[in-house]
């Protein structure tokens, strides 16, 4: 079956074979197709994904919506993985769902998926998998071509020594940690030792962390403090503003943002610090 997959915009991730697309049906050379699926990945997206849905019913095909948007938090999300299908290929998901409960997040409850062949890792919470699971994904990222790179984020409270050595037996590009309120500092500061200890260096710039600003009475002195303790723990930390259920964010934060999320910038900051 040739399904056309419909994104209300394009990242890094998005694939980009011939079927994907992130307008309304081209006027020449769309090719045979069978079905639509409108892939949503977040709230602020329904708009133009429903505006998108009925540009594309005009074809007469199935026009089927879903994506991680439609996530329900108590609800275990039973989609296996596609490579290339809703993400490039070399983007992978070994596992959906989080055992968490965070005020921010709505992925639904933990559930490992059959591995497949990938390097960049975009689990929800890789590390809350038994450690069969993820033993078999660092073997599979061991036969990898690229330098394996965990964006989905691993989570500072779970990583264990053995984490640890299977992470420095990889060599990974990158790896994402999150410090998004208060009592996330103590466990990212002890990943910090781990991961050094284990022969990370933080003027390599892998081990990198995801921090959120701009909630509910957050202050820019605030996020300072968490940004600049990150890099204090050995993790390049990158600015991530929230956005409410509707999308909102506050406009007045883009600036802060921009000077923590820009590689070049951050990386300077980093350097100065380690001063």
């Amino acid at each position: 079956m040739k399904i056309a997959r419909v994104f209300p915009k394009r990242n890094k991730a998005t694939p980009v074979d011939e079927l994907v697309f992130t307008t309304e049906p081209p006027r020449l050379g769309l090719p045979e197709i069978d079905e639509v699926h409108v892939s949503v990945a977040f709230t602020w997206d329904m708009p133009r994904a429903e505006w998108l849905v009925h540009q594309w019913e005009v074809l007469g095909v199935p026009v089927k919506i879903g994506g991680p948007y439609f996530n329900k938090p108590d609800v275990p999300d039973d989609r296996p993985f596609i490579p290339g299908m809703y993400v490039k290929h070399g983007y992978v998901m070994t596992s959906r769902g989080c055992p968490n409960h965070c005020w921010f997040c709505k992925v639904g409850p933990l559930r490992e998926l059959e591995i497949k062949d990938g390097w960049n890792i975009l689990d929800d919470n890789l590390l809350s998998c038994s450690e069969e699971h993820i033993r078999d994904v660092f073997e599979m990222l061991k036969r990898q071509q690229n330098k394996p790179a965990f964006t989905g984020g691993l989570e500072a409270k779970r990583l264990k020594d053995w984490h640890c050595n299977l992470l420095a037996s990889i060599k990974p590009q990158t790896m994402y940690f999150a410090y998004d309120t208060a009592d996330d500092y103590e466990p990212l500061a002890e990943a910090g030792k781990k991961l050094i200890k284990h022969g990370f260096k933080p003027s390599n710039h892998q081990m990198c962390c995801y921090v959120l600003i701009g909630y509910e009475r957050d202050t820019y002195e605030k996020a300072e403090k968490r940004l600049t303790e990150t890099m204090k723990a050995g993790f390049m930390p990158f600015a991530m503003l929230y956005r409410d259920p509707t999308g909102e964010f506050r406009k007045d934060w883009k600036p802060f943002q921009r000077e923590w999320l820009r590689q070049r910038i951050v990386a300077t900051k980093m350097k100065e610090y380690w001063k």
